[in-house]
């Protein structure tokens, strides 16, 4: 079976791995001139060793001087305004190059038998595949051409400065519609913001000044939410593509890597994969919704009640 990959992004590359491994000829297309997404906070919960266990230090693919883990995070402090509350992690995050990362990725599908054509702007279905897997972004191709609904987007902005800090916690200053954040990447520090596309730049103008924080340079990139997989047998969609991002943070590879191992049990049935992600997916949706307008509420209005720390899944919530 011939199977066509629209967008090399991490969980294209995975999924391309791993069905070649399975026997499937796979080809990836990607319309970008090279391998790597360049606006990406990278922290992902150690949950990812499972799906790529190279990026451990004792894995024997990595030169310990190229480890892809900037750093370590154990937990998370939300300054409302008139309190903090500590939240620990049950699984440690980890501060990771994006960009090293799917090229990681890519040389490990490539070595199995991935063909990966780049410079590829996809406007139709490639012709000659009995299957085929849009995993091209928010803004995907795929998902346009089958006619299918947007989700929701929001915006996400960073900025670097050349500052030192291994700090083992990150911070987030809680807004109407999103969040500050500073992440400590080991030889630089982090900040940014996840809004409303039209009010996010200016909010984040205004917290730089506050701060007294300047970049030289800036990125940005949309961020989807709300589940969206087509009913069909041949055209499906993963990862960024599908609005599979967590309400609460935004964050998606751990969430879509779990998503590709439900496609890759299922497969080729995009039916079942559909179903079974919409099963597992839904109700976490749902839940961590609710759960952070309800802890936005009361960071902002009663303090008081809420606890000044609690553990959580920084996958799950629960």
């Amino acid at each position: 079976m011939k199977i066509g990959i629209i967008g090399a992004g991490i969980s294209g590359l995975y999924l391309a791995w791993k069905l070649t491994q399975k026997g499937y000829k796979v080809t990836v297309f990607e319309k970008r001139k090279k391998i790597g997404k360049e606006v990406c906070s990278g922290l992902f919960s150690e949950r990812i060793l499972d799906f790529i266990p190279h990026l451990r230090e004792d894995a024997g693919f990595i030169p310990q001087s190229q480890n892809l883990i900037k750093n370590q995070i154990d937990y998370c402090l939300i300054h409302f305004p008139k309190k903090t509350i500590k939240i620990k992690f049950s699984k440690k995050f980890l501060v990771i190059n994006h960009s090293q990362l799917d090229r990681l990725v890519a040389s490990l599908a490539k070595k199995s038998g991935v063909k990966i054509i780049l410079n590829q702007n996809i406007s139709s279905l490639p012709e000659g595949f009995e299957k085929i897997i849009g995993c091209d972004g928010a803004l995907s191709q795929v998902r346009k051409i089958l006619g299918l609904r947007n989700p929701k987007f929001n915006l996400g902005i960073q900025g670097f400065i050349s500052k030192k800090n291994n700090s083992n916690f990150v911070e987030t200053w809680p807004t109407e519609q999103g969040f500050f954040w500073k992440i400590p990447r080991g030889k630089e520090i982090e900040y940014g913001i996840l809004g409303g596309v039209k009010e996010a730049k200016k909010n984040f103008e205004s917290f730089l000044k506050e701060k007294n924080i300047y970049f030289k340079k800036i990125n940005s990139a949309l961020i989807p939410q709300g589940l969206i997989i087509p009913q069909n047998q041949k055209i499906t969609l993963l990862g960024d593509a599908a609005g599979l991002t967590k309400p609460w943070s935004g964050g998606g590879v751990v969430w879509s890597l779990i998503s590709a191992d439900i496609l890759l049990k299922n497969f080729p049935d995009f039916i079942k994969y559909k179903k079974e992600t919409e099963k597992f997916f839904m109700s976490k949706i749902i839940f961590s919704k609710m759960a952070k307008k309800l802890v936005y509420f009361l960071g902002s209005n009663f303090p008081f009640i809420l606890p000044k720390e609690f553990k959580i899944d920084g996958d799950f919530l629960i």
